[in-house]
């Protein structure tokens, strides 16, 4: 059997929170392969304890990559800062990859900054890391695939819990486990009305539902108390935004200048695309298109915005609006990275001190304790592509690892297994609950 279809079997998907099916990757043929290690959402440490831990497995998830791609080299992407890290993966390089030391910025861990900070090389506009003949994928994606190797499928979620809890730390949990569960085991909270931003505050979503459950795409759940400015933010109806953006936005373009992808040379402006909210006679035909190539980092809303404004968010909903009316945003000039990319920087600790989390900016350190769950609820649908399909019915008892979700032949997605040991209770459409 291929690494292909052990990775397949096993139902590895992009554990860095796209979701894509990690097979697909590895029947390509690239030039380079790239490993994530740059984890730069603020305060999730999950990354960086996996590397500290399993170096041997990420490396060896790294070669087996490079050896079913065909590629020539490899690149382990890790900021220059973790210097604990670094020297327990580079004990594990092997004489075809090679260190790319990162700034300690945001986003450092955009693959588009990754594959040029590696490579030299600009990923095409709209286009992916393979136009260029490269593959990147997250650290513990790469973990998961020394896993698959060995026939074990994804059971377990790598996640850190930090915040406003007892004890931020790192740890698995079976996929499916309740965000209650992972709270808990992390010492609780020590607020009594809180929100949990899954993800990261950056690039993640607001709940206040701790029923919501751990997937393969979960990096970690930031837990804030519920007057925290950033919860403030976040939790206004999304007309508000808009609403607020087509008044006060004075076009002074800072949330462009600061933009990553505007950096780097990609036609990416948020502040025209702020003029789709309706202050101007030109329509929103002629502005969505400089959200086209936005990557949703957060930096325009939450950083560089000097009236606390939400042009990320007009970006969003500019992207929607394109995509519903079938519209694709061709850049009209050649990528050229912005001569003074490198002294726009956002330093992450600045980025920390902006959003008020100084607080919580502590370590969340490796837990090897096995957390007791006596429920998951698991999606059949956490990967890009088609939703997997029920192998189980109520009533049955499963074991750990067995298989209860396939893909459809020819269809692109990934595998779901049972991640503990009990009886089915219940099937729909999305998800399948089990209790031991």
């Amino acid at each position: 059997m291929t690494l292909t279809d052990k990775i397949f079997n096993a139902g590895v998907v992009g554990a860095g929170g796209a979701g894509f099916p990690a097979h697909v990757k590895a029947k390509s043929k690239v030039e380079f392969v790239l490993a994530n290690g740059a984890e730069c959402e603020p305060l999730i440490h999950k990354d960086y304890e996996l590397m500290l831990h399993f170096p041997k497995e990420i490396m060896w998830g790294l070669e087996l990559l490079i050896e079913s791609t065909s590629a020539k080299k490899g690149f382990f992407g890790i900021k220059e800062k973790n210097e604990k890290v670094i020297s327990e993966v580079s004990r594990h390089l092997n004489g075809k990859t090679e260190l790319t030391k990162l700034g300690d910025f945001y986003p450092s861990g955009d693959e588009f900054e990754l594959v040029y900070e590696a490579t030299g090389r600009l990923i095409p506009p709209a286009g992916i890391p393979l136009d260029i003949g490269c593959v990147v994928n997250n650290v513990e994606t790469l973990y998961n695939i020394a896993l698959a190797e060995k026939d074990a499928p994804v059971t377990q979620k790598f996640i850190c819990v930090a915040g406003a809890v007892k004890k931020p730390s790192s740890f698995f949990v079976p996929v499916g486990t309740s965000f209650k569960d992972a709270i808990e085991f992390a010492g609780g909270t020590k607020v009594k009305e809180f929100g949990v931003f899954v993800g990261g505050v950056m690039m993640g979503h607001l709940t206040f539902n701790l029923d919501e459950v751990v997937t393969k795409t979960t990096a970690g759940l930031i837990i804030l108390p519920k007057d925290h400015y950033l919860i403030k933010r976040k939790n206004q109806p999304e007309q508000n935004w808009h609403r607020i953006g087509k008044s006060a936005c004075d076009q002074c373009s800072y949330c462009t200048e600061f933009c990553p992808r505007y950096l780097l040379g990609y036609q990416v402006e948020p502040h025209k695309v702020m003029r789709s909210l309706g202050f101007t006679k030109t329509g929103s035909a002629v502005w969505n298109q400089m959200a086209e190539l936005c990557c949703s980092c957060g930096l325009c809303t939450l950083y560089a915005c000097p009236e606390d404004l939400y042009p990320k968010e007009a970006c969003d909903k500019a992207k929607t609006e394109m995509r519903d009316a079938g519209i694709k945003f061709i850049q009209q000039k050649p990528v050229k990275v912005h001569p003074i990319k490198e002294g726009r920087r956002v330093p992450l600790k600045q980025l920390i001190m902006k959003l008020k989390l100084q607080d919580y900016d502590v370590e969340a350190p490796f837990s090897s304790g096995k957390i007791s769950v006596k429920k998951v609820c698991i999606p059949l649908q956490q990967h890009i592509g088609s939703p997997a399909k029920s192998l189980v019915k109520k009533g049955d008892v499963v074991e750990e690892r067995q298989m209860i979700g396939k893909i459809p032949d020819g269809e692109l997605g990934a595998n779901i297994h049972a991640s503990i040991s009990g009886k089915v209770k219940e099937i729909t459409n999305e998800f399948v609950l089990i209790e031991s």
